[in-house]
């Protein structure tokens, strides 16, 4: 048995177990939908018309999900005056599973599967490998890290550290009796001076001068001397 229904301003023939997609409809993702606008019944070769609708009929679906249709562009131009303006529209649409059609002399035809409630984008994730997180399991992951961490005790406050005290001055230190008995035995365990270094450097002997050669002075001796230019006279110019 099939049946043409009216819903959205739309005709759609159908049979139990299609899958039909509407426009939207009212209700959550399993729940029951009748269409009791039902234009016309046919089985096998028997037709009943309806005037303008068949009294009594009415087909049965079971809603699977409402989402968003294909993106449909639209285009505008004026040519010659650089006028271009693109848009997109995507419609809200319901998915339906048609489950039985009943007819006005009691005749019910009914559809002996089970309906699936996967939704179009968990199969699309599916053929890529992807991992699909409904509407509402997104919200929930989202907030679960948040809540672990406001169940979380909190850590005990630190101690506050104690006041670092102030630093002596040099009289309160030197006027300390303790660092006064350090200086004195420090005084008298002092180890002996050494000698001064100008008195090292006295008491260490000159180092002799290197002897000259004998040949020395005699070669200054014979080395002639350089004969004086003459002097121009000026009284012959």
């Amino acid at each position: 048995m099939y049946a043409v229904i009216k819903t959205g301003g739309k005709q759609y023939r159908v049979q139990p177990g299609d899958l039909l997609v509407v426009e939207k409809l009212d209700g959550e993702p399993g729940a029951n939908v009748a269409f009791g606008e039902v234009l016309m019944l046919g089985e096998g070769e028997a037709i009943t018309l309806g005037a303008p609708t068949v009294a009594g009929a009415t087909v049965s679906a079971t809603l699977i999900e409402t989402r968003k249709g294909e993106k449909v562009k639209i285009f505008k131009k004026i040519r010659r005056q650089g006028y271009r303006r693109t848009k997109g529209h995507r419609q809200i649409e319901s998915v339906l599973r048609v489950t039985s059609i009943a007819g006005a002399d009691g005749k019910e035809t009914k559809w002996d599967g089970t309906v699936d409630m996967t939704t179009k984008a968990e199969l699309n994730a599916r053929s890529r490998n992807l991992k699909f997180l409904a509407p509402g399991a997104e919200a929930e992951a989202a907030a679960a890290p948040k809540a672990a961490k406001t169940a979380a005790p909190k850590a005990p406050a630190k101690a506050k550290a104690a006041p670092k005290a102030k630093a002596d001055t040099a009289e309160e230190v030197l006027a300390d009796p303790a660092v006064i008995a350090a200086m004195d035995s420090a005084e008298t365990n002092a180890p002996v001076a050494e000698a001064p270094v100008a008195e090292a450097k006295k008491a260490a002997p000159k180092k002799a001068a290197a002897p000259k050669a004998e040949g020395d002075d005699e070669t200054k001796a014979a080395a002639p001397k350089k004969a004086a230019a003459p002097k121009k006279d000026k009284s012959a110019e």
